[in-house]
């Protein structure tokens, strides 16, 4: 049951991409041939608004096929009044563009309402000391709770380990709780060696400290809601720019990237853990699909703005040729990537 609910979850996110293209679409006055969910052959479908909408075999994708565009041969033109090339480039960067901002939009409603829910967050209680570490010279101890940092009030883990991560080497005025009695202790952070979320060896200032795990529930006004969405849209869109920018550079090993079968398992794994869990995946993976569809891959949504931004600065669209030589790249370095992706899923799924 889970894994239908992936598959759900996937699909939904694939749609509001799509019907971004399409909405956009329409409005320049595109005829839309078919919207679809999956590729291969259909398996479902209907006709409503002209356009024919299906269900494929392959439902790890989707498209909206516009008349006078063919990913599989660009040539393949029409300049009929209602066709996407008889569009302005300013107004083809706008449909492209519909794409990766519906999965904006729809991270940043699946995050409103995940805040309306409020969502479980680490309370600054602290589990384990480290031996030897500022924490334990100090003379902390598990099960004290950080209410303070120098006068600034902390109520959650992050904020605690914000303000100790941004630390300069200053010492720190600690204020905390101890069986029902308020203490003060100062410490100074150590630069330590751990990981990041990319799994790379990075220093930063720690005291030496995890957390016990106790939880509380997030409760917002409705202005800080929505700087909730805002904070975690921008946090997740940010996150997946280095994550990407560190595979490339080679930080992070191709290794840990994953496919297809990596997100439908998460998500399926999420979908035991609650509603909650899910929409946090989702949001997480609707952004990524925002993000990577920009990127200038000729067979992405990026690859399509940057070839229209050509004709929009040189006055002049790209050569056929050159269009058949970029796009067949661009199949090529993204079933390259898709390939990697499963390969990897395939070898965690083998090594348990």
């Amino acid at each position: 049951m889970s894994w239908l609910v992936a598959l759900l979850v996937l699909s939904v996110l694939i749609f509001f991409h799509e019907l971004g293209h399409y909405s956009v679409a329409k409005f320049f006055g595109v005829y839309i041939e078919v919207f679809s969910i999956g590729f291969g052959k259909k398996i479902a479908s209907f006709r409503m608004f002209n356009t024919q909408w299906q269900i494929a075999m392959f439902p790890l994708g989707g498209y909206v096929k516009m008349k006078g565009q063919d990913d599989s041969d660009p040539t393949q033109t029409s300049q009929d009044k209602d066709s996407y090339n008889s569009k302005t480039p300013l107004q083809r960067i706008l449909i492209l563009l519909a794409g990766p901002a519906a999965n904006f939009v729809l991270a940043f409603v699946l995050y409103i309402f995940i805040a309306l829910g409020s969502p479980g967050i680490l309370s600054p209680v602290l589990g384990g000391i480290a031996p030897s570490s500022a924490a334990s010279l100090a003379g902390l101890e598990s099960n004290d709770t950080i209410t303070a940092i120098n006068g600034v009030s902390i109520t959650t883990w992050k904020e605690m380990s914000d303000i100790i991560a941004a630390n300069k080497g200053e010492t720190l005025d600690l204020t905390l709780l101890r069986a029902n009695q308020s203490l003060h202790i100062s410490l100074t952070p150590k630069l330590t060696k751990t990981k990041s979320m990319f799994n790379e060896d990075i220093y930063k200032p720690m005291i030496g400290v995890g957390s016990a795990g106790v939880t509380h529930k997030l409760s917002l006004s409705p202005v800080e809601v929505f700087g909730y969405a805002t904070e975690q849209t921008i946090f997740a869109s940010t996150m997946i720019f280095q994550g990407v920018e560190k595979l490339i550079m080679g930080d992070v090993p191709a290794k840990e990237m994953g496919g297809v079968i990596s997100i439908v398992k998460i998500t399926s794994d999420a979908t035991a853990q609650g509603w909650m869990a899910v929409l946090f995946f989702a949001a997480l993976i609707s952004v990524n699909l925002g993000v990577l569809n920009l990127f200038p891959i000729p067979a992405l949504d990026g690859g399509h703005i940057m070839f229209n931004l050509y004709e929009l600065i040189v006055r002049r669209a790209p050569s056929e040729a050159m269009l058949v030589r970029l796009t067949v790249a661009g199949w090529v370095v993204l079933f390259g990537l898709m390939g990697l992706g499963l390969y990897n899923d395939i070898n965690r799924l083998i090594e348990g």
